[in-house]
């Protein structure tokens, strides 16, 4: 039997499952947390993925790993390989102010035409920025910027040299100067951000192709980033869509064809399997469950359980869910807001399920926005912590108008970095089929009543005091 691991190196921690590279069967796993904070020292995920490792029972017996992490984080190295400063991590906003001027000086078009995307503090590029108007001394001593994965697959290969270093579309897709439709790094606005461009940027392979091997003689994938790491580990195809509920909603779909949204809602990354994976995220999401469940102070499954108590449209209560503003659609400032309140609808049920609703009718915003961009959407996958409400399961194919699927809960980017292990290992196509997870299908009759009511409250939500 032949082995493979797959890492997820995430935000918050690092997560090894070894698994069986012909059926996809889990053999063991381990895990280890990474630091809080926007930015981290990469040798803690080093460390971490080496106790992730011992946890899963290391890597003697195992063919092949390959790692998928956390996307745009930025890492900078010296001519010698070593790290230049703590990476900045994707929710580091430090550099918003630099996003917006790079999108002033381009403009969102060329953005959005150029890499499928228009900026945001996230993005790679605007960390660039950062660094070099803030720290131009350690600007100055760069010699190779890389992702999150991409150091960790160059650590685990060991030859120290900035010619090894690897990564793949997906990944590169979140940098800012990178092409998910051409497959190619974009020096202009390398040079734009950073003031320079003679830098060692990672060499982008293809789907299923080897980045060498350990120093053990471990054969090591390309990786990916988290989001098409998720969807590979589900074995999603086109016409699908990859829901989370976690403190964010992130909505991704598997697309043949790119995307190039000007409005920025939709930011146009790639797959890891040779398509592309426009993808929305919503600042609401598993949170607005938390906060209902503290206005009726009853756990999660009270929560869940209100609300399929209560019919559909909770009576005409609406509760638009912008507890946070909102991104999708770009309302920072706005507060939520109940509507419909009337002696009908007072009760615990209607807002427990006007709770759901919203949380959904938001989601659906985001997916609004991708078939309207021409993606093509034929089925849901709802996954994160969010998805273990079955109010949420059972309301949301009604609120989304397609069949929702609910994956036996898993570590799904781990996962589909494990299946891209098997596929090199293999040298094949296309990804081996593993044994799909248990997975619940939920359907129901849609109620375009419930989202037109939402548009009306939604379109009249106001500021936080002081915005």
């Amino acid at each position: 039997m032949s082995l493979v691991a797959g890492v997820d190196s995430s935000t918050q921690s690092c997560t090894v499952v070894v698994r069986d590279a012909a059926s996809g069967a889990l053999v063991r796993q381990g895990r280890a947390p990474h630091p809080p904070g926007t930015e981290v020292d990469p040798a803690a995920w080093w460390e971490a993925m080496a106790t992730a490792l011992d946890g899963a029972g290391g890597l003697s017996d195992v063919d092949a790993l390959a790692v998928a992490g956390q996307q745009h984080g930025l890492v900078c190295l010296d001519a010698d390989g070593e790290v230049v400063r703590p990476a900045l991590l994707w929710n580091d906003t430090r550099s918003a102010p630099a996003a917006d001027d790079l999108v002033a000086e381009l403009g969102p078009g060329e953005w959005a035409t150029a890499i499928g995307s228009v900026p945001v503090a996230s993005f790679t590029v605007t960390k660039l920025r950062w660094l070099a108007t803030h720290e131009p001394a350690l600007a100055a001593r760069v010699a190779a910027v890389c992702l999150p994965h991409d150091w960790l697959t160059w650590k685990l290969r060991g030859t120290g040299s900035l010619d090894d270093l690897v990564t793949d579309r997906s990944d590169a897709s979140g940098t800012g100067y990178f092409s998910g439709t051409t497959g190619a790094y974009l020096p202009d606005i390398l040079d734009r951000a950073f003031g320079r461009s003679d830098v060692v940027l990672p060499r982008v392979l293809g789907p299923g192709e080897a980045a060498g091997r350990t120093p053990d003689g471990v054969l090591l994938g390309p990786g990916a980033g988290d989001n098409a790491g998720a969807a590979l580990g589900l074995g999603a195809a086109a016409g699908d869509v990859v829901v989370s509920l976690g403190t964010s909603g992130v909505v991704s779909a598997v697309s043949p064809t790119p995307t190039a949204d000007p409005t920025g809602i939709i930011a146009g990354f790639a797959s890891a399997t040779g398509e592309h994976l426009p993808l929305v995220c919503t600042l609401n999401a598993a949170r607005v469950l938390d906060a209902a469940a503290a206005m009726l102070s009853v756990d999660h499954a009270g929560l869940s359980r209100l609300a399929l108590d209560a019919p559909a449209g909770a009576g005409g209560l609406v509760l638009v869910p912008y507890l946070v503003g909102e991104r999708t659609p770009n309302r920072p400032d706005a507060t939520g807001a109940l509507h419909g309140l009337t002696l009908g609808s007072a009760a615990p049920s209607h807002l427990a399920r006007a709770a759901v609703e919203g949380l959904l009718c938001g989601l659906a915003d985001a997916l609004d926005a991708l078939v309207a961009a021409g993606v093509d959407v034929r089925r849901v996958f709802l996954v994160g912590g969010g998805a273990r409400s079955d109010a949420v399961a059972r309301i949301a194919p009604a609120v989304f108008g397609r069949p929702v699927l609910r994956p036996t809960p898993g570590e799904y980017v781990a996962d589909g970095a494990a299946r891209q292990a098997a596929w090199v290992l293999a040298g094949q196509a296309a990804p081996p089929e593993w044994t799909a997870a248990d997975t619940e299908v939920f359907e129901a009759e849609p109620t375009p009543q419930v989202r037109d009511r939402y548009a009306q409250a939604r379109d009249h939500t106001i500021p936080r005091v002081g915005a």
